[in-house]
């Protein structure tokens, strides 16, 4: 593979399969709190934001290189393995760590996006405009949730709340 689009396409969807994993995570783990519905909706949204990266991919006529997909599964586990100062249940510090690493995946896909959408030439005929914009549009709204998220969760526990 020496296509830069297809190397730089099949490095965001490693993102995106973990950035999903992260979500859906995170959501499961705060279903019955406040931001449990808000937490399932972006989770929800950024599983369909990968499968819209795997439909372009397709467009394109792109391969998806699966040890790249299995590799963002399995960093995600692995990141469930970091040292948060707690050996054996979860620190208070997990969910504002999570948010953070969500909201720096979503801003690496707005990133993607806005770089699709500034695609000229034969390629950028097969990309949808529309789809693009509403992409670009979700991705914005993703991360202004998940800041105000981790804000709140980060003035709980840095404060000493």
């Amino acid at each position: 593979m020496t296509d830069p689009l297809a190397i730089y396409l099949n490095d965001h969807l490693l993102g995106a399969t973990s950035g999903s994993e992260l979500a859906r995570r995170v959501a499961k783990r705060h279903a019955m709190s406040p931001a449990g519905a808000t937490l399932l909706r972006v989770a929800d949204e950024i599983a369909q934001d990968r499968a819209a990266l795997l439909r372009i991919m397709h467009g394109f006529g792109l391969p998806v290189r699966r040890y790249r997909t299995a590799a963002g599964w399995l960093l995600e586990k692995a990141g469930r393995a970091k040292t948060n100062g707690f050996l054996v249940r979860r620190s208070p510090l997990s969910s504002v760590l999570e948010l953070e690493a969500l909201r720096l995946g979503v801003e690496g896909k707005r990133l993607m996006w806005q770089a699709l959408h500034a695609l000229e030439g034969p390629r950028s005929a097969v990309l949808d405009e529309e789809q693009l914009t509403g992409l670009l549009r979700r991705a914005r709204e993703q991360s202004a949730t998940l800041e105000e998220l981790q804000l709140k969760a980060a003035t709980g526990v840095l404060d000493g709340g």
